[in-house]
């Protein structure tokens, strides 16, 4: 049975060729994203492990600052080879167009230790001294082509600083090999910038020779206070450094490996339709075998060993494919402006595993009933070629199950959207399964009557269409897999496009109804109180208020409050009150209802807080809001809680203007603060079109990563057409025979693929018109202003999509049926 099996792989090679391509895309998009995820991985951790090679232990604060007392103490005790106080905040450097030199997050600044720092060893130039000079990173360098003696704009929230470079390093930092920018300046000067004036956010203590990380953890404990510092040794930083890292990457790998999956579920219809098709054409073979004294089991397992053989070819095939993949990945990430640590591409025993694991197991798994099918033909049936069809029952039991999953299936979803965000998840997605699943098995019931709609059309097509059609109905269940699996793949594309189209209005009507404000300045790090002022100043500004953000202690617990403008806020923003009223001024405070409900607060509530200067007051709420985009947390009056901050920063500022949202107040307010590169100044509008933008963008991602599943699919409409044509060989002939030409035989696949894939899209279109509705449905929970919006161009766009698929996949295929000699043809069984 063995041999029997492989030589049914090697005679039906041509035919089993689609379905190896099917699985190897699945397998090779599953191999890729490990190779890529752990590429990335291992080469950011060992980046970071190097950065932190003169860290031997790294002392950080706990409920005090690191001054310079405690760090010539960390200096000095027994072990110790030497100290470094570090100094690190959000800078911002401009290129050379005045254009910020990498994304937000990753621009840093920090300082640069004495005449030589161990962390930063220049490659040209001198270390920093005074205001007037800095350093930059090699990295950033090259890219911006600045050299030393060139001067360049910085800014850290304030005013538009323009040093001089005086020196240029290289660096380890894992942010900076992610295209991050690092500017170092002098301590004294970082620490000014910082307001961090003999202060340190950590300190790096390296070991004497002889001496390990335990042993300085050890006397360091020793020597500093235990309830002011904490401490943690280089190695254990690393580690931490590599689970954040890891953590990063698993997300993406995990949502790369969904996709992925997605791929490989929409195969596993290629793979039950393509052994079902071979079972069929091979009955009497099989009825031969059974009659020669094979068993069941032996027939099945013969149908289960071709499966796994193609599943090693295609997970082999996937594996090689899928490593090219992910070298492409990375290389692609360097086209696209991403620098990321050189390393090896990482090719783990793991992935080998996996890669053919999912092969073989996805292959057999989807041939196991064909092969089971085949077995239970009687052997004089078959061999007579009386194929047993399904049977009333069958059929009924078959409706009937699909009827319940998918009325569960719309139960559980829409009763989900009722719940809350945390509650629903797992309803709907079991609701979502089960409606699928549903939908499927009542494919082949639904494919009759609209596949019976398109009759007029077809009519057109004359001859051809009319067998077109006839073909399409002939064997439902064939028809339903082939046009499940591109089903599956619209039915997500159309469910997210629903999704953002509604969520891009929604956020644009949120904005405009609670934003009243005329501009939103802000920045990724903290606007500078210089900066403040200056806005304050600006001529046509009429109401203005800094969000400042302040951590403190309420009830002896740590929380933070939210420093405002109360006179001004309501004209800035609009904040619906749940309970009492808004007023913020004095001891009076207003809470987000989330707030309120931590804190288990109401209107008039009273609790104490304690500010950062040691000073303690008892504030009174005398209000409770609903929290918007700009505006959340415990809102206090600035008045109030400026007095008690050493540094009055601000995230962002509200601005109402005389001349409403132009273009030329926005200019003055850009101009006023120095055409700052770290500081953005928005319209709301603006703020609108960025999330709109950002929607888009992921959704142009994510229609990338379905584009697999799509490939899948239209594989499997051209695997199921070819060798449909096969079957239909004597059928062809004799159509052929009594005067169809040619070109009839091929408009007549062309046709019969085109209604199949009409008839996926159309349930595919529909299922996911229903999930985004569901999606926006739980979604008004947390977006008051969500309303479905059905883009109709888009989804015209994707039943197009399927009618070019259906087209498309044809040509192979009709071409082979209409190059069939007629005389052959006919004489084939």
């Amino acid at each position: 049975m063995f041999r029997t099996a492989v030589r049914n792989v090697l005679a039906h090679k041509t035919r089993l060729l689609m379905t190896v391509l099917a699985v190897m895309l699945g397998v090779a998009f599953v191999s890729g994203t490990l190779v890529f995820t752990n590429t990335i991985s291992a080469a950011y951790e060992k980046s970071s492990a190097k950065s932190l090679d003169h860290v031997d232990v790294a002392v950080t604060a706990a409920y005090s600052e690191l001054t310079d007392g405690l760090l010539d103490k960390s200096a000095k005790v027994p072990g110790a080879a030497g100290a470094i106080g570090v100094v690190s905040g959000y800078t911002v450097m401009a290129d050379k167009d005045g254009r910020p030199v990498s994304s937000a997050w990753e621009q840093r600044g920090g300082n640069y230790w004495g005449d030589k720092d161990p962390r930063y060893p220049l490659t040209a130039g001198t270390a920093p001294h005074g205001k007037n000079e800095v350093a930059i990173d090699a990295e950033t360098a090259r890219r911006t082509g600045y050299q030393v003696g060139d001067t360049v704009r910085v800014s850290i929230g304030g005013p538009v600083m323009t040093p001089k470079i005086a020196g240029i390093f290289t660096t380890n930092d894992g942010d900076v090999t992610a295209g991050g920018s690092l500017v170092l300046f002098d301590t004294p000067t970082a620490q000014k910038l910082f307001f961090m004036t003999g202060t340190y956010n950590r300190i790096d203590v390296q070991a004497a020779p002889g001496t390990s990380q335990h042993a300085l953890l050890a006397a360091l404990e020793e020597a500093l206070p235990k309830n002011r510092v904490e401490f943690s040794t280089g190695k254990a930083l690393a580690d931490a450094q590599a689970r954040q890292v890891d953590g990063r990457m698993s997300k993406l790998r995990q949502g790369l490996l969904a996709f992925a999956g997605i791929s490989l579920f929409v195969g596993t219809f290629i793979i039950a339709n393509t052994f079902t098709m071979l079972v069929s054409q091979r009955t009497r073979e099989l009825a031969l075998l059974r009659a020669v004294g094979a068993s069941r089991g032996q027939v099945t397992r013969s149908v289960l060993i071709e499966a796994f053989v193609v599943g090693a070819v295609a997970g082999v095939a996937g594996l090689v494919v899928g490593i090219g993949i992910g070298a492409v990945l990375r290389s692609l990430l360097g086209m696209l402006g991403a620098t990321v640590p050189d390393g090896p591409l990482v090719i783990t025993p793991g992935t080998i595993v996996t890669a053919l694991a999912v092969g073989i197991v996805v292959t057999m798994v989807a041939a196991w009933l064909p092969g089971r099918r085949a077995a239970k033909i009687p052997p004089v049936a078959a061999m007579s070629s009386v194929h047993a069809k399904a049977t009333v029952k069958s059929l009924v039991l078959r409706n009937t199950l699909g009827a319940l999953c998918t009325g569960a299936g719309i139960a559980l979803t829409v009763a989900a959207t009722s719940m809350s965000t945390k509650k629903a998840q797992n309803p709907m997605i079991l609701g979502a399964v089960l409606l699928i699943v549903g939908v499927f098995v009542l494919t082949p019931l639904l494919s009759r009557p609209l596949i019976a709609a398109a009759a007029p059309v077809l009519r057109g097509f004359g001859v051809a269409g009319k067998l077109a059609r006839q073909n399409a109905l002939r064997n439902p269940r064939r028809t339903a897999a082939t046009a499940s699996a591109l089903m599956i793949g619209l039915t997500l594309i159309t469910g997210m496009t629903v999704v953002a189209s509604s969520l891009q209005k929604a956020t644009q009507e949120k904005v405009t109804a609670s934003l009243r404000a005329d501009f939103v300045v802000s920045t990724s790090g903290k606007l500078s109180p210089d900066a403040q002022k200056r806005l304050a100043r600006v001529d046509g500004v009429t109401d203005l208020s800094p969000l400042r953000d302040a951590d403190v202690r309420i009830d002896g617990e740590s929380g933070s409050l939210t420093g405002v403008n109360g006179a001004s806020l309501q004209h800035l923003i609009d904040l619906k009150v749940t309970d009492g009223t808004f007023e913020v001024t004095g001891a009076q405070v207003a809470v987000d209802t989330s707030s309120a409900e931590q804190y288990g607060w109401k209107a008039g509530s009273s609790f104490t807080v304690a500010y950062e200067d040691g000073k303690k007051q008892k504030l009174t709420v005398a209000g409770i809001y609903e929290d918007t985009d700009q505006v959340s947390g415990i809102l206090v009056d600035n008045a109030t809680l400026t007095p008690h901050l050493s540094n009055p920063t601000a995230s962002s500022v509200l601005l109402k203007t005389s001349d409403s949202a132009s273009s030329a107040m926005k200019d003055k307010l850009i101009k006023a603060l120095g055409t700052n590169p770290a500081i953005d100044v928005q319209s709301r509008q603006d703020i609108a079109d960025v999330d709109a933008k950002l929607l888009t963008l992921m959704l142009n991602m994510l229609y990338g990563l379905l584009a697999m599943a799509v490939i899948v699919a239209v594989l499997g409409v051209v695997n199921t057409l070819a060798m449909s044509v096969v079957e239909r060989s004597q059928e062809i002939g004799m159509l052929r025979a009594v005067g169809l030409d040619r070109t009839g035989i091929k408009r007549m696949v062309r046709l019969e693929s085109l209604v199949i894939s009409v008839f996926g899209g159309v349930l595919g279109i529909g299922l996911g018109v229903f999930f985004g509705w569901a999606a926006g449905e739980l979604g008004k929970q947390d977006v008051a202003t969500f309303e479905l919006v059905l883009p109709w161009g888009r989804l015209a766009l994707f039943l197009a999509l399927a009618a070019t698929v259906g087209v498309l996949a044809a040509l192979w295929p009709a071409r082979r049926a209409a190059r069939l000699n007629m005389l052959e043809a006919i004489k084939a069984e």
